[in-house]
C-alpha cells in the first residue's frame, strides 16, 4: 500500500475528536457571510444559485479550516501558554505537526478543486485568502494594528467570494458594513486576551505587547459607531431602496443594534469576547437577534 492510501486511513484511526477540534467546525458560522451576496441579490430561491453558494460555502469551510490548521502549527508553543487554547490538539500534542500538515493539504485539496468548479473569479479569491492566512500566521499577527485589519479583510473576502459564486456584484455597503462589524469583533478578542493573559500577553502574540484594554476599548467604540451608524444609512439609502425593490428595510435596525448593544454588554461585563463563534452560539438573546434579522431581512426582500 502506497502513502497515498495510507494517509486516509491513518487520519482516520489517529484520534478523531482531536481531528474534529483541529478543524473548528464551530467557526464554519463566520462563512454565512459567503451566503450574503445570494440573499441580498434577491437570488435566494433561485435553485442553480443557491446550490452554487452551497458549494461556496462548503468551500470556505475547507479554507478556513485549513488556516486554522496552518495557524495551529505556528502557535504550537505559544498556544500552551494560554489557558483557553492549550488544550488545542497540537498544543497538547493528540496530533502530531506531520499529521496536522497532511490533514491541511487534504484540506486544501478540496477547497482547491470546489474553487476552481465555481470559476475564475473564486478561485482567484480562494488563492488570495490562503495567501492572506499565510501572511497573517508568519507575520501580521505581531504587527499592531495590522493584525485586526488583515483577518477582517478575510471576512470581506468571504462576501466577495459569495458574490463571486454566483456571478454578482458585491455591494460596496455590504463590504463595508462587513469589514467594520470584522474590526468589532477582533477587536473585542485582543480584548479578551490582553484580559486573561496579563503580564504574559506579549508571550503569547507580540502585537499584544503594544495594545492596551484602554487603547482598545476606544477603537471599538469607534468601529461599532461605524457598523451601526454604516448599517442604518445603509438601509435608509434611497439607492438601496430602488436596487432591492424595498422601503422598508430599516424596520431590520433594531436587529443590529440589540446585537451589536448585546455583544458590547458580553465583552465589557463578562469578558466573552474570546470567540465570538462559541458566544453566539452559546447566548440566546444575541442568536435571537442574529435570527429575527434574517428572517426580517428574507421576509422584505421576497414577500
Amino acid at each position: 500500500m502506497d502513502a497515498a492510501q495510507k494517509f486516509p486511513v491513518e487520519i482516520a484511526v489517529r484520534n478523531p475528536a482531536a481531528i474534529v477540534r483541529l478543524l473548528r467546525p464551530h467557526q464554519w458560522i463566520k462563512n454565512g457571510l459567503v451566503l450574503a451576496a445570494l440573499v441580498f441579490s434577491q437570488r435566494l430561491f433561485v435553485l442553480g444559485d443557491a446550490l452554487l453558494a452551497a458549494l461556496a460555502f462548503v468551500a470556505f469551510c475547507a479554507l478556513s479550516s485549513t488556516g486554522y490548521v496552518l495557524n495551529d502549527i505556528a502557535d504550537r508553543e505559544a498556544d500552551r501558554l494560554n489557558p483557553e487554547k492549550c488544550d488545542r490538539p497540537l498544543a497538547r500534542g493528540d496530533l502530531s505537526v506531520a499529521t496536522a500538515r497532511r490533514i491541511a493539504l487534504g484540506l486544501g485539496t478540496v477547497a482547491l478543486i470546489l474553487s476552481i468548479l465555481l470559476g475564475p473569479h473564486f478561485l482567484a479569491i480562494a488563492v488570495a485568502y490562503i495567501a492572506l492566512q499565510f501572511a497573517y500566521s508568519l507575520w501580521a499577527k505581531g504587527q499592531v494594528v495590522i493584525d485586526v485589519i488583515v483577518v477582517a479583510i478575510g471576512f470581506v473576502m468571504r462576501a466577495f467570494a459569495g458574490g463571486a459564486a454566483i456571478d454578482v456584484t458585491v455591494s460596496p455597503w455590504l463590504a463595508f458594513i462587513t469589514f467594520v462589524l470584522a474590526l468589532l469583533l477582533v477587536l473585542a478578542r485582543r480584548r479578551h486576551e490582553l484580559i486573561l493573559l496579563g503580564d504574559g500577553a506579549d508571550a503569547h502574540r507580540g502585537a499584544l505587547s503594544q495594545y492596551s484594554v484602554k487603547l482598545i476599548d476606544q477603537m471599538i467604540s469607534i468601529v461599532a459607531a461605524a457598523t451601526l451608524v454604516g448599517y442604518m444609512i445603509y438601509t435608509a439609502s434611497a439607492e438601496v431602496e430602488a436596487k432591492l425593490g424595498t422601503p422598508h428595510l430599516y424596520l431590520t435596525v433594531p436587529f443590529v443594534a440589540f446585537g451589536i448593544l448585546r455583544y458590547l454588554y458580553l465583552i465589557d461585563e463578562r469578558n466573552e469576547g474570546g470567540d465570538p463563534a462559541r458566544l453566539l452560539l452559546r447566548d440566546r438573546p444575541l442568536m435571537l437577534a442574529v435570527v429575527l434579522w434574517i428572517l426580517t431581512d428574507i421576509v422584505l426582500l421576497y414577500f
